[in-house]
């Protein structure tokens, strides 16, 4: 029996998920947690052997989320289940140690054919995420600025862009707020910009990330 944590802000969608994976056999839900904090103590107490991580939730989010599971050395795998299709983020999640990549897209088969090669030992990237990832290693034009950011620094950036404020990075990363700020300058020497707020219209322009009003602003 295959034991599955879901990972998603979006309960609706962790239905639609266990629907499908209810259609697989030796395939057992063992629960379902709505953020990168929640996760990580689901995995600590109930061990599953595949979490499910969409990236772009409240707090961690799922970046962080995978690279403390995958430190765990409990030898659970993480597949990426995401609406992130966009560089840089498949190759940031397997950077981060997730096993498998998956775009919210995925039929019911191929759900459980990742599943169940992941759990062999395997890895299994979508064929459209594999073709990305082909042409990006061959073709310098492909390449998104936010691919020469560390994982560490892309968690900051996802949060400062969504209006997190240092000290709320600082909680949530366990980090100083100073070590927040060094990364956030860091991070604008690296991409070329001066101020969250160019940060974010950056991430808007590449496709990271969806304008809304009132959603881009100074953090202090």
């Amino acid at each position: 029996m295959i034991r599955i944590l879901i990972v998603d802000d979006h309960r609706l969608f962790r239905s639609g998920v266990i629907r499908m994976l209810q259609e697989g056999q030796g395939l057992q839900i063992i629960g379902e947690a709505e953020s990168g904090e929640a996760a990580v103590r689901m995995v600590r107490d109930q061990r599953p052997n595949i979490v499910l991580m969409d990236i772009m939730m409240p707090g961690i989010g799922g970046l962080e989320a995978t690279t403390r599971i995958v430190r765990m050395n409990l030898d659970i795998k993480v597949i990426a289940l995401t609406g992130c299709s966009a560089p840089p983020f498949p190759m940031q999640m397997l950077k981060a140690g997730a096993s498998g990549y998956l775009t919210k897209g995925v039929s019911a088969d191929e759900l459980h054919t990742a599943i169940r090669k992941v759990f062999l030992g395997q890895r299994y990237v979508s064929s459209d995420i594999a073709q990305q990832l082909a042409v990006s290693a061959f073709d310098d034009n492909q390449d998104s600025p936010f691919d020469s950011l560390s994982n560490r620094e892309m968690q900051i950036m996802l949060m400062v862009i969504a209006c997190h404020k240092v000290s709320d990075i600082s909680n949530n990363l366990h980090l100083s707020p100073k070590t927040v700020n060094s990364y956030r300058y860091r991070i604008f020497e690296k991409l070329k910009v001066s101020s969250d707020v160019e940060l974010a219209l950056m991430a808007v322009r590449h496709g990271m990330v969806q304008p809304k009003p009132g959603s881009i602003g100074h953090h202090a």
